[in-house]
């Protein structure tokens, strides 16, 4: 799937940032589901913040549940230009976050898909629906880029 999406077209401009900071090139959206409204937005910041756990959606879902006095987000969808890790997958679950749309897999650190595959855990408490593949090859070029350039 990459046909044109506003909503991860944002997530892209927030990855796109990230990357113009010095972070690895990762942002997401979170948006109500009835109307498509961004709720919240992030890119990485790892390396701004000094904080290991300050990835996109991990800051989006901060701010998303900030922004709505709730720490449960059960209408509001998260798009991410990347396949979420393990922590971000458990705090999709923990925010119960409606839908996930993400871009690109991630084979070695990604955990939807791939690793744990912690939507399909049964110690998992709640699963979003989850759509992957929206975007994947600007994502995938991006990411490479990126670390191209690192080389």
């Amino acid at each position: 799937m990459n046909q044109p999406n506003p909503l991860m077209d944002a997530a892209f401009a927030e990855a796109e940032a990230a990357q113009a900071a010095g972070e690895v090139p990762i942002g997401a959206v979170v948006v109500e589901a009835g109307t498509g409204a961004i709720v919240a937005r992030a890119g990485n910041r790892t390396i701004r913040d000094r904080d290991p756990t300050a990835h996109a959606e991990l800051l989006a879902i901060r701010a998303a549940a900030a922004a709505r006095g709730n720490e449960r987000l059960g209408d509001l969808d998260l798009y991410v230009t990347l396949e979420p890790c393990a922590m971000c997958a458990g705090a999709i679950s923990f925010a119960r976050i409606r839908r996930l749309y993400y871009a690109a897999p991630d084979p070695k650190g990604g955990a939807v898909e791939h690793g744990p595959r912690f939507f399909r855990q049964p110690t998992c408490h709640h699963a979003p629906e989850v759509y992957g593949g929206i975007g994947e090859i600007r994502a995938a070029a991006l990411l490479k880029r990126f670390f191209a350039g690192r080389r």
